[in-house]
């Protein structure tokens, strides 16, 4: 009587028991973009406002006019480090915050607090030209190590020297350590980002 063939042999395991499911159009992975933003969704996250001051336009002259100051809300900030303290933060590749961080390595992030909405809603606004008149009412003071805007009233506020940035797919990851870290507020909770709209715990 002929052997049967065994569980392991390349005959046996050339045809799965179950078929796999069929790639999504444009990922060979498997996921579309919409399943994946409905996923990431689920995850509640806090939100930053990330700001930083562009470099004169020719700083050896001391008439020019100073660097604007240019904001971004972000939900994708997370610390790294403790010793070295390292925090990163996401940004869109070919974003005005994307390619004034890599030439400028000063940065600072303000965490928002739940009272501050509507701080996080201009700054996400697309296709807006200048950030001057979205600073002009809004408290804030300059930071000594990083020169950027922080916003009063934040819950925390961190200056920033780029250590690292590191291409993935279409954001980039940068990578700062800690200058300095103040909690200009202790009142109020956080601003959080859930299902696609900003929400408050509790």
């Amino acid at each position: 009587m002929p052997n049967s063939p065994s569980l392991t042999s390349p005959e046996a395991s050339a045809s799965p028991a179950f078929p796999l499911p069929s790639p999504a159009p444009g990922h060979a992975e498997g996921v579309s973009n919409e399943e994946f933003r409905a996923a990431m969704s689920r995850l509640a996250s806090g939100v930053v406002l990330v700001t930083a001051q562009e470099p004169s336009l020719d700083p050896d002259d001391p008439r020019a006019p100073s660097g604007e100051d240019v904001g971004m809300t972000a939900t994708a900030f997370m610390s790294v480090s403790l010793d070295p303290p390292l925090v990163l933060v996401s940004l869109r590749e070919g974003s005005r915050m994307d390619d004034l961080l890599d030439e400028q390595p000063l940065w600072a992030v303000s965490v928002l607090s739940e009272n501050q909405r509507h701080i996080a809603g201009r700054f996400a606004m697309k296709g807006r030209v200048s950030d001057r008149l979205l600073f002009a009412d809004i408290p804030h003071r300059r930071g000594e190590a990083s020169g950027a805007p922080l916003v009063g009233g934040a819950l925390a506020a961190l200056e920033c020297r780029t250590e690292q940035r590191v291409p993935a797919g279409d954001h980039t990851l940068v990578i700062g350590r800690v200058l300095t870290a103040a909690l200009p507020s202790a009142d109020g909770g956080p601003l959080a980002y859930f299902r696609g709209r900003y929400r408050q715990l509790g």
